[in-house]
């Protein structure tokens, strides 16, 4: 799915009302249909709503849910105005003068010297304020009535955008000027602001509803981001032809683990072979090689010299991908053997863990990487190694910067985690749950990758597809265990069942 600028999605609808064509008062009942609906199915009707609606076309989609309401039976609908100057959309007005006809709903207005109104923690508060046109943060009234919401503590449910945020950057933005929702209704399509962790404070949990904007529209107009969902990743799974043998689905080679973390060479060896690589070897110190050697008895296994860490692999040559850093430590050595693994690979590569520890030291390695080598940081790895980001946005915005400037693929972990391509393309996943903040989590996730570049999937294939299996095996998990109870060898134990719903979508 596209993921569209405030500017480029308020196109996409002039577009749609000049091409299907609808009036712009029959898309706005379209949109306010699709919240009412959504509402019906989730609020008990004897709720009570408090629906505060703006001067602009946000307000006007209050307005028709106030009324869709009533047709539907909710019995307890006030709408609260805000007057800000004497200006109201064509189209709010004509929703206002509609409701109003209707007779069933009280109607307030709120000006600057209103006694704002009471809001019982029990209430639905319905914002719709202002929408994603802002380009400067609240003030006055406004501000005061944002704030006011917030402080009632009640079920607060947002049209399109709280009010207050802005579908981009937020970096000069109030925060206390901003509708704190609990829901988020966003038509069509995510704002970008909606994927930082700065923001999930103000959109709560947010829900996509289709409103019909035209498709010729939609497929027409150019964007960087993309929204990674099932049918956008589900064909890119490769079929198991039936005469295949081990070797036709790739030998992949495993640089993991040292004293006391044999634990993460485990887990990314288990998950590698359990996405389907045909071979693995895992290269491993002495003494980690009796640890692992009965835990993941499928795994092929090359010793390393030392004991106790890595200290060097004399060819991968044999190999097709080649995976490095889940807990190898950060010693001198290890750095070294680092260094000469890089100058001396060719491979497809994923990087994760000390390995991006160590390259945060020694930061001249970025460098000799392998064009479109897939590195996958988690923010605080991210931040040693291209410096620190104020904000979600300002870290995404120069991780797109450091994909294109190396080469790389950069896969940002996170809740929606990001993945930045060298041409400057960038993909939000829409996988993934809060039980998967877990120990050996990402050391899955280098499993999983590492599998694919085996396989033959091209890095940007196997950046955007490993971490949306990762995080469709972590929902399939949390399903039945819940989110506290879930553990990194749940989630290579639902790679199966993960794999399965996308062959068979």
């Amino acid at each position: 799915m596209k993921v569209f600028d405030t500017a480029q999605i308020k196109e996409i609808d002039a577009y749609t009302i000049r091409h299907e064509p609808v009036a712009s008062i029959d898309l706005m009942e379209r949109a306010a249909k699709a919240c009412a609906e959504w509402l019906e199915k989730e609020i008990s009707r004897d709720a009570k709503f408090l629906v505060f609606t703006g001067p602009g076309n946000n307000g006007g989609d209050g307005w028709a849910i106030a009324r869709l309401l009533v047709d539907r039976g909710f019995q307890h609908i006030s709408v609260y105005h805000m007057i800000v100057g004497d200006a109201i959309s064509a189209d709010a007005g004509l929703n206002r003068q509609r409701l109003m006809e209707q007779g069933k709903a009280e109607i307030n207005e709120i000006h600057h010297n209103s006694k704002l109104p009471e809001i019982e923690k029990s209430g639905i508060v319905i914002d719709a304020l202002f929408g994603s046109g802002l380009s400067r943060p609240l003030s006055g009234l406004p501000a005061s009535v944002v704030r006011h919401i917030n402080a009632a503590g009640c079920r607060v449910i947002a049209v399109d955008i709280p009010s207050g945020l802005m579908g981009e950057d937020n970096t000069g933005n109030m925060p206390d000027h901003i509708i704190c929702a609990t829901d988020t209704l966003t038509f069509q399509f995510p704002k970008r602001s909606f994927f930082f962790q700065e923001n999930e404070r103000f959109t709560g949990r947010w829900h996509m509803l289709d409103i019909g904007l035209h498709p010729d529209a939609i497929g027409s107009t150019t964007t960087t981001f993309h929204y990674l969902e099932d049918q956008d990743v589900a064909n890119k799974i490769k079929s198991r032809p039936r005469f295949s043998h081990k070797g036709t689905f790739g030998n992949a080679l495993l640089i993991a683990g040292s004293y006391g973390m044999m634990g993460a060479a485990i887990l990314a060896s288990k998950a590698c072979l359990r996405s389907g690589t045909g071979l693995l070897t895992a290269h491993v110190p002495k003494l980690g090689y009796p640890v692992i050697q009965g835990v993941v008895p499928e795994t092929i296994f090359s010793i390393d010299r030392s004991d106790l860490y890595f200290s060097g692999i004399s060819s991968i040559e044999t190999f097709n991908a080649v995976g490095v850093g889940p807990g190898i430590g950060t010693g001198t050595e290890t750095s070294r053997a680092l260094e000469a693994l890089f100058g001396n690979s060719d491979k497809p590569m994923v990087i994760d863990a000390d390995a991006l520890n160590i390259i945060a030291r020694m930061k001249g390695m970025l460098d000799m990487l392998p064009e479109d080598t897939i590195i996958t940081p988690h923010p605080r790895e991210f931040d040693r190694i291209f410096g620190e980001s104020s904000s979600g946005y300002g870290r995404n915005l120069l991780q797109t910067e450091m994909a294109e400037k190396y080469h790389i693929i950069i896969v940002l972990k996170g809740a929606n985690t990001s993945v930045a391509l060298p041409d400057g393309t960038c993909f939000f996943n829409s996988t993934g749950n809060p039980g998967m903040a877990t120990a050996g989590s990402g050391d899955v996730l280098t499993g999983i990758i590492l599998s694919l570049l085996a396989q033959g999937y091209e890095p940007a294939d196997a950046a955007t597809l490993g971490p949306f299996v990762h995080g469709l095996a972590g929902d399939l998990a949390a399903a039945d265990f819940g989110y506290h109870a879930l553990i990194a060898s749940d989630i290579i134990n639902y790679l199966g069942k993960a794999f399965l719903k996308l062959v068979t979508f």
